[in-house]
C-alpha cells in the first residue's frame, strides 16, 4: 500500500530504519513507532519507498 502523504511516507522511513537497526527503536515517536510495532518489513518499505511528488504533508481523517 503506497503512503498517502509525505508525512505517512517519513513515518515509515523512520520505522523501516529502526527496524533494520540503523536508528534506535527508542528514538521513534507517534504513527513510527506505531508503524514499526505493527507492520511488517516488506509493508514499510513497500510505503517508504512511495514517490513524494503530488502528495499533500498531511492527509485528513475524514
Amino acid at each position: 500500500m503506497p503512503a498517502k502523504s509525505k508525512a505517512q511516507q517519513k513515518a515509515a522511513g523512520a520505522a523501516l530504519a529502526a527496524r533494520r537497526g540503523d536508528m534506535k527503536k527508542s528514538e521513534l515517536k507517534g504513527a513510527s513507532k506505531n508503524m514499526a510495532e505493527s507492520m511488517s518489513e516488506k509493508e514499510l518499505e513497500e510505503m517508504a519507498s512511495t514517490k513524494r511528488k503530488g502528495k499533500k504533508e498531511h492527509v485528513s481523517k475524514s
